[in-house]
């Protein structure tokens, strides 16, 4: 059995060091290759942490709502239990969500997700897929025909972890891209092999004819005198 989880989250910003928190926390899980019903969701307080109105216009999460919600403290120690040793995947995950995640876990002493265990589907895609004009988790949906209505108007980390799933799967029967540098070598190996092209030839002289000759002659001694 391959057990895959699938995530994502929602924040107050972008700029963790800076104080940003992670309010919201939604887990996919694929086994052998479909998505199961067992899923991992969580709304979390911030713990203080003012959500800006450009964050909000994003997941449409406001600080009013997570008065009541649990705090990372409680919430970090289950969604750990939900992931176990399974490989996770984020959509640019190596640059945001890892990252992201593993400071909140910083915070309460806790040990991050290891590096093993991260997966990146940006990174893949761009390994596996040649033609989408972007990158991001809408572009590639969209070039696999993967509904986006589900979301609405907004981004939730659930609705995001299940569009991710969808899409990594997609990937998973994804043919790896081949090496462009693999295939020139191929092509130039067989151009030298081709008769007119590759391999030993004798030389061939071309003599000139007796009126090549006169013809020659008549004009070095007009250029000449």
């Amino acid at each position: 059995m391959k057990r895959v989880i699938c995530f994502d989250i929602e924040t107050t910003g972008l700029e963790y060091m800076r104080g940003d928190r992670c309010i919201e926390i939604g887990a996919v899980e694929i086994i052998d290759g479909k998505i199961t019903d067992n899923s991992f969701h969580e709304y979390i307080n911030p713990d203080g942490k003012i959500i800006p109105p450009d964050s909000y216009m994003v997941h449409k999460i406001s600080n009013a709502f997570l008065e009541d919600k649990p705090k990372m403290a409680e919430v970090a120690p289950r969604f750990l239990e939900f992931i176990g040793d399974s490989p996770i995947v984020a959509h640019n995950g190596l640059d945001f969500d890892f990252p992201f995640i593993n400071h909140e876990l910083g915070m309460l002493k806790m040990n991050p997700i290891p590096r093993s265990q991260q997966m990146d589907s940006l990174v893949i895609a761009r390994n596996r897929v040649f033609g989408p004009k972007s990158y991001t988790l809408d572009a590639l949906a969209k070039w696999y025909g993967i509904s986006l209505t589900a979301r609405a108007d907004a981004h939730g980390a659930l609705i995001d972890a299940e569009i991710l799933a969808k899409v990594y799967i997609e990937l998973e029967n994804t043919e790896p891209a081949p090496d462009v540098s693999e295939i020139i070598a191929k092509q130039h190996a067989a151009m030298l092999a081709h008769p007119k092209v590759g391999g030993d030839f004798p030389y061939r002289k071309f003599e000139p004819t007796t009126e090549e000759l006169e013809n020659h002659n008549k004009f070095m001694e007009v250029i000449c005198s």
